[in-house]
């Protein structure tokens, strides 16, 4: 559920970049390499890890480069020949997920996503076999290129990655996380103490505004009391890095955090002092502050979009207990329809006509 947080890059220019006007938001000053999509050998990833840099997102990229080639390189009428036949050779279920990311996934399957996709694979008959891969731009390419047949989550409304998402199985938005003997309650971001507050978001590659609260923030006039903690400057060396402003909150480093709320509700109770949860959802915001999340597959792979779309009927009661057990906050869902299309096949579309 990573992508989830990119999809602020794609959709609003950044102060930063001049787009909003003012500063760029103050951070720790703590070092971001990019990274490769492998983490080397001894990585601690069990024991849970944490990086949603992605849906959940992640945010996103509404249309990535390898959408367009692979778009531009073939006709639109569905996968290689090759990779087609290579994924149907696979009796496993192969399941694209992040080695370190709670409370989605890691590799000691302790993210309700690994339960999800358990629960997948068993309603299928089919054994599930994680491909991990850290969830940055190109994540999405091992669907694409038939590496892996399903992703957990993803936007149910993004389509443009080359894939096909399912119906949706919850709707979450971001969070303010506070202390809950602090001399305030917060509700939304139009409340003016928050201009003077300290406040914690999550940041990706160096960049402050490229997510929602970032750039939410800013384009408010509120900066220079706001703190980057980036998302993969340690995400090879620390255990849970996504879950930073909301242990600043219990340490005292800030005063308030803003999360994606998936992350906002498991690791404020995993923290040493009581801390409050307040989902964003009377706001009004630069940038889309609520998700309603699906599962992905390959665009064409609409057999297994239509079975997965009848486990999530049949065991609607069972994700949702699933969801409130990590500590989800849960929305009410819109009508959001699963993916008839995407931006890969508009695209051949077009090349055809």
């Amino acid at each position: 559920m990573g992508a989830i947080f990119r999809r602020a890059q794609a959709l609003e220019p950044s102060p930063s970049r001049g787009g909003l006007g003012g500063d760029g938001l103050s951070s720790d000053p703590k070092p971001c390499d990019r990274f490769e999509h492998h983490p080397p050998p001894g990585l601690p990833l069990e024991g849970g890890g944490a990086k949603r840099g992605v849906l959940l997102g992640m945010m996103l990229m509404l249309a990535p480069t390898f959408a367009l080639a692979q778009s531009s390189g073939q006709s639109g009428q569905g996968m290689h020949p090759v990779l087609e036949a290579a994924a149907q050779t696979h009796s496993s279920l192969r399941v694209c997920a992040d080695p370190n990311d709670l409370p989605f996934s890691n590799k000691a399957g302790q993210g309700f996503e690994n339960k999800l996709a358990q629960m997948v694979g068993q309603s299928l008959g089919r054994q599930v076999q994680f491909v991990w891969e850290m969830q940055n731009d190109d994540f999405l390419r091992s669907v694409y290129t038939s590496k892996c047949d399903l992703v957990m989550g993803l936007p149910s409304e993004d389509h443009g990655y080359g894939v096909l998402t399912t119906d949706p199985y919850y709707r979450s938005a971001y969070a303010l996380v506070y202390r809950a003997n602090a001399p305030y309650q917060l509700k939304s971001l139009d409340d003016p103490r928050l201009r003077t507050l300290q406040i914690g978001v999550n940041s990706t590659y160096g960049d402050k505004v490229d997510l929602p609260p970032g750039t939410t923030l800013a384009n408010r006039g509120i900066v220079k009391n706001v703190h980057g903690y980036d998302l993969f400057a340690n995400y090879y060396s620390q255990a849970n890095p996504s879950a930073a402003p909301i242990k600043a909150v219990a340490k005292g480093d800030v005063d308030v955090a803003i999360a994606w709320g998936p992350l906002a509700g498991y690791f404020a109770k995993r923290q040493p002092v009581k801390l409050t949860v307040v989902p964003l959802t009377d706001t009004h915001t630069v940038l889309p502050f609520q998700f309603s999340i699906s599962m992905a597959v390959r665009h064409d792979d609409t057999a297994l979009r239509d079975k997965l779309n009848a486990f999530l009927r049949d065991k609607h009661g069972a994700v949702e207990a699933l969801l409130t057990q990590y500590g989800v906050p849960q929305l009410k869902m819109d009508a959001v329809a699963s993916g008839k299309d995407t931006l890969t096949q508009r695209r051949a579309d077009s090349v055809r006509r």
